[in-house]
């Protein structure tokens, strides 16, 4: 299998999505770790360390927008090298940190090369997906999540055994050495290997402009919603389920426990979307999203485990139903800017994540408040289910020919 260019090149377009959710979240668990190891460095707040990720975030969503033109000057294969060389030096940089500006650089640095991956790995893989977009971007959708889910469980681990300098050591060298063997692929023309396209159907302006209006909208509050929950998730599972300090690594494996339950729902939904419309995978997982929210701010005990991973089924599901919205209402040619553009806005919808957990959890000294604000967050993100179109033509393109003269004399 792996002979084949085109899967080498879907194995590696995968991995980067997995370095890049994992990345971004080991500072959320570290952090627990820094507190016990190093407060001469660092202090014993868990609020004004968590913020020290505030850098990354505002990198990795600013950065994403100009993607498209850097892929169009220097080539997709560079940038993709550059993500894994970059992300990996940053991580062993902040692997070595003794201060909090020194660990606030380097993670802000590899924010900044983390910003390479969605705009142009994405729109590769869909290129390269032919006509089941909805499957590979699930199954992409699962190696994503599997960086997020290994995240709070690895880190836990590395810095309750090693010291929490290892849990940023290790993921470095592994990406670092996954970017040495992506330069010696050679140059890969997705188009090509998608094999022969349809051509992308003229679909009525009102509508494009709608789904995009909502698409756009829905990437600044999930962004939000999404960094938001993934950050306070190992926080969320020592306070009401493992406080004692030895307990370390078992908040990490209840978090990752949480969060499988989303990588689940990513293939699944995968699958659904090439068979149904997207708006009607959508809005199941926006309802279940609010109530989710307002039981585990309250919640106490084990019954913080399923109500979580009620949750991350919600967020991650609507990860690949949003991914795949671009592919369907937006011509090739313009995916990558669009992918720029909407990973911009989603990123720095997260970029304010960090700070405002450690904020209202530092006001309030617990994580309730900020589950309240996801919530109101989350009836946008219902909003917006409710507006996307719901059209047939999603799944026979074809019959998007007989809607254009209807909608031009709807204008």
């Amino acid at each position: 299998m792996l002979q084949d260019p085109a899967r080498r090149q879907i194995v590696f377009i995968n991995a980067a999505h997995t370095l890049t959710h994992y990345g971004l979240l080991i500072l959320a668990t570290a952090v627990l770790g820094i507190v016990q190891q190093a407060p001469a460095e660092f202090g014993r707040d868990y609020g004004p360390i968590l913020a020290l990720g505030t850098g990354m975030f505002v990198l990795y969503g600013l950065g994403s927008l100009p993607m498209g033109w850097l892929a169009e000057r220097f080539g997709r294969k560079a940038m993709m090298a550059a993500f894994f060389l970059g992300t990996g030096g940053a991580m062993l940089l902040a692997g070595i940190a003794t201060s909090a500006l020194w660990l606030g650089i380097s993670l802000a640095v590899m924010g900044a090369f983390s910003a390479i991956y969605h705009p142009i790995g994405t729109a590769m893989l869909v290129e390269a997906a032919g006509q089941r977009v909805g499957r590979a971007v699930g199954i992409n959708g699962v190696f994503g999540n599997l960086g997020v889910a290994l995240a709070p469980v690895v880190t836990a681990l590395l810095a309750a055994r090693l010291g929490w300098h290892v849990a940023f050591l290790v993921p470095g060298v592994i990406s670092v050495a996954l970017g040495l063997l992506y330069l010696r692929e050679p140059a890969f023309d997705t188009h090509k290997a998608a094999g022969p396209q349809k051509p992308f159907p003229a679909i009525p302006r009102p509508i494009v402009r709608r789904a995009v209006a909502v698409l756009l909208t829905i990437a600044a509050v999930s962004g939000l919603i999404f960094n938001a929950f993934t950050l306070l998730l190992p926080k969320l599972m020592e306070e009401r389920l493992a406080a004692s300090p030895d307990l370390l690594p078992v908040v990490g494996l209840l978090a990752f426990l949480a969060t499988l339950c989303g990588g689940l729902t990513q293939f699944t939904v995968g699958h659904l979307i090439d068979r149904h419309t997207l708006k009607s995978v959508f809005l199941p997982l926006a309802l279940v999203l609010v109530p989710g929210l307002l039981l585990l701010a309250f919640a106490e005990g084990w019954l913080v485990l399923p109500l979580a991973a009620l949750i991350a089924a919600s967020v991650f599901g609507q990860v690949t139903v949003n991914e795949t919205m671009t592919a369907r209402y937006v011509a090739p040619a313009l995916r990558t800017k669009l992918y720029s553009v909407r990973f911009t806005i989603g990123f720095l919808g997260a970029a304010t994540a960090s700070p405002l957990v450690g904020f209202l959890h530092e006001a309030t000294g617990s994580l309730a408040a900020p589950m309240l604000v996801l919530a109101g967050f989350g009836v946008v993100t219902f909003l917006c289910a409710l507006l996307f179109p719901n059209r047939e033509e999603e799944l026979r393109p074809e019959l998007w020919a007989a809607a254009a003269p209807v909608a031009a004399a709807a204008e």
